[in-house]
């Protein structure tokens, strides 16, 4: 524009506009002004509009008196970059802030990396970080800020606790993995022997806990980690700790050695050659371990696990712990399918070979090692029919009722024959528990909410001192209500999670095929096998059973 001039000083950093009134060729303002900066090599400096508004007021004032002189006013200045690092408290990151400058030369990624050095940011720094930030600098404005995380150290991770690892195995541990013969093949028959440990032998090792990991700051300061703590070793009934060693505990007396929820125990067994007519029943406190068969119409009763190394035929036995059957069961079904001669109740798992007429309940689970026919079961664990690693056997003319998964290789029969999978008990439960804490939680939310309404009106009022405490008794109380309510709700949702994962859980998978005959139901949802299946898997989905043939 004519007449209107822009310099800058000597620094190069402020900017003045020098008018001479004698030269312009029209009106001037604000706008050409402000045009004619934009329009310049200066159009990134910082503009003080003011100054702008000086300056016309200057000029306005030099026409008016017809002066000749050029007028001078400093309207600009060139801002650099700032950049600031800031460090959290715990060193474990650094934040960089960017505010981008007016006219500033244009900053690089050595420049940023040179900062966080400036600024003692040695470690963690992260190049992608530190790019996309010089990204979002480049796209800013001039006298934006932008800001990000480039660095982060790394906390130290505790140490692990203490660990106890027993030296001994349990009976069902030792009879569900069969030792390898000497030719190299695994023996089924060779199930290990079921052995009582005797007097001094070392039961289990608490090994110790470890030093943890060492972290360090974005300064580069090395954090030392914290160790693992010791775990006390409780000696279980029949156990002690070893003189010779403080983390070693020792069997106190012969018997059956047990290692259950991280505690280690050893019951007093009973030992006998077979349980018939001539030794009468067992009723023993403590386990109980037959080398040989229990006959007919016999009972045993144990407050530990029950071990029969050999068959069982039309008996009762109830244990506090495992039924253990190395060889087989058998027993008779009346027509009705209601009363069998063989029962096995079990606060543990169970634990046969192969069966058949057998009433069976368990809170644990029940494994088979071959074959299970006409017979019932209740379990709330998974049930496996052949090797746990590969189940492959038969299960037909059943009655399952299970909480968990279902496995064998062959559901059902050629004929036939009726198998029913009945999921609906530990669902069925499970809602009963759900909609008893729902209705909980709606009586405590209303109560709750009702004194809520309460104590803002007494809250809003004048309260004498004499009845200040009364007052805060009251919200004390209150408090604790809406302490009760939200922990209820949380019970609530897990509750809910818990029935999710019910119904995800519970599978019928077949390794070999299922046949016609077989029946799986949850309450009212009902799956059944018309056809002969393949390899396949019977889920729960979408509230309703699912195939999943050849999985």
């Amino acid at each position: 524009m004519q007449g209107v001039t822009l310099k800058l000083d000597e620094s190069g950093t402020h900017l003045s506009v020098h008018i001479s009134p004698l030269e312009l060729s029209g009106k001037i303002d604000i706008n050409l002004v402000q045009n004619a900066i934009k329009q310049s090599e200066f159009a990134d400096f910082y503009i003080h509009d003011d100054a702008i508004l000086t300056l016309l007021e200057n000029i306005q004032r030099a026409i008016k008196t017809e002066s000749s002189e050029a007028v001078i006013e400093r309207v600009g200045e060139r801002k650099g970059n700032e950049i600031k690092c800031k460090v959290d408290d715990g060193q474990l990151s650094a934040t960089m802030t960017i505010i981008k400058g007016y006219g500033a030369a244009t900053l690089t990624l050595d420049d940023l990396y040179r900062q966080a050095k400036n600024h003692k940011i040695v470690r963690g720094v992260s190049s992608k970080r530190l790019a996309a930030l010089l990204q979002s600098y480049l796209a800013a404005l001039a006298g934006e800020s932008v800001s990000s995380i480039i660095a982060k150290g790394l906390p130290p991770k505790t140490g692990r606790s203490s660990k106890l690892q027993p030296l001994v195995q349990n009976a069902l541990d030792r009879i569900l993995r069969p030792q390898a013969s000497q030719h190299g093949r695994v023996d089924m028959r060779n199930l290990g022997d079921i052995i009582c440990v005797k007097v001094g032998t070392e039961l289990l090792r608490r090994l110790p806990p470890s030093r943890g990991r060492a972290g360090y700051t974005v300064t580069g300061e090395t954090i030392t980690p914290k160790a693992g703590e010791w775990l006390k070793l409780r000696p279980g009934d029949g156990t002690a700790i070893s003189e010779k060693d403080e983390n070693i505990l020792i069997a106190e007396i012969s018997g059956m050695p047990k290692f259950k929820d991280q505690k280690m125990w050893v019951d007093d067994t009973y030992i006998c050659k077979g349980v018939n007519v001539g030794t009468g029943n067992v009723n023993y406190d403590g386990a109980v371990l037959v080398n040989g068969d229990i006959t007919e119409k016999m009972e045993v009763y144990a407050t530990g696990d029950v071990t029969v190394n050999g068959f069982v035929e039309s008996a009762i036995i109830h244990a506090g712990g495992d039924i253990i059957i190395t060889e087989g069961a058998m027993g008779k079904v009346n027509d009705a399918g209601t009363e069998y001669s063989t029962t096995l109740r079990a606060k543990g798992s169970i634990h046969i070979q192969h069966g058949q007429g057998l009433d069976i309940k368990c809170d644990g689970g029940v494994t088979i090692g071959r074959q299970l026919a006409f017979s019932k079961v209740v379990c709330r664990k998974e049930m496996v029919v052949g090797p746990i690693d590969k189940p492959n056997g038969n299960l037909f003319a059943c009655s399952i009722f299970s909480q968990n998964r279902v496995q064998a290789g062959t559901f059902g029969a050629v004929s036939g024959s009726n198998l029913t999978l009945d999921f609906s008990d530990g669902f069925n439960t499970l809602l009963a528990r759900k909609d008893s804490l729902d209705e909980l939680v709606r009586q405590i939310r209303q109560n709750c909410s009702r004194h809520e309404d309460r104590m803002k009106i007494i809250r809003s009022k004048f309260i004498p001192e004499d009845l200040q405490g009364k007052v805060n008794a009251a919200q004390e109380l209150f408090e604790n209500e809406h302490q009760l309510m939200q922990w209820l709700e949380q019970k609530a949702l897990e509750l809910a999670a818990n029935k999710e994962n019910y119904q995800q859980q519970i599978v019928v998978s077949a390794n070999k095929r299922i046949y016609p005959g077989v029946v799986i139901k949850l309450n009212n949802r009902t799956w059944r096998a018309e056809r002969e299946y393949g390899k396949a898997n019977i889920s729960f989905h979408g509230h309703q059973w699912q195939c999943d043939a050849g999985a």
